[in-house]
């Protein structure tokens, strides 16, 4: 099976989140399990959108975020509750958005090119599941519109796979 992923190259955010919807929707058709889901989403958002430079996903276990499937540098693998970016939004079950990771109290450094992140919880049924973290290189690279569509994005994907 081939599968096709448009790159939208021009175009406003909301055109290119709507179009990754629909490339997410259909990649995920008929597969439940997790990782596999987690794998090819990462890939799609690594290879779909502009300026990242890391697209992945920590898992929730027992307590703290573990490391899933993701594309870019090698990552940290454990991440406690409440502690950077991703700790944070999973604490809070909020996304966070940060514009620059250097001025964000207990950043976690695990690529010292990132310079701005985007976290998105991932909840079923009020359960956390873990995070969708996405990062880049350029400051303030994340805002409203991203954190809109990136939350639609991981409700596909927890649709799909929990």
């Amino acid at each position: 099976m081939t599968v096709q992923v448009a790159k939208v190259e021009t175009g406003t955010k909301r055109e290119l989140y709507a179009t990754l919807a629909a490339q997410l929707s259909s990649l995920l058709e008929g597969e439940h399990d997790l990782i596999a889901n987690a794998a090819n989403c990462a890939a799609l958002l690594y290879h779909s959108l502009p300026d990242v430079n890391w697209a992945g996903f920590y898992l929730y276990k027992e307590g703290e975020l573990v490391l899933g499937p993701f594309q870019g540098n090698p990552a940290c693998v454990r991440i406690a509750m409440g502690k950077g970016v991703c700790g944070t939004a999973a604490e809070l079950k909020q996304t966070v958005v940060v514009e620059n990771v250097n001025e964000f109290p207990g950043h976690i450094a695990c690529d010292s090119a990132s310079n701005s992140e985007i976290v998105v919880p991932l909840i079923k049924d009020e359960r956390l599941i873990g995070v969708l973290d996405v990062d880049s290189q350029s400051l303030a690279r994340f805002d409203d519109e991203d954190a809109q569509g990136l939350n639609e994005l991981a409700e596909i994907f927890i649709t799909a796979s929990v």
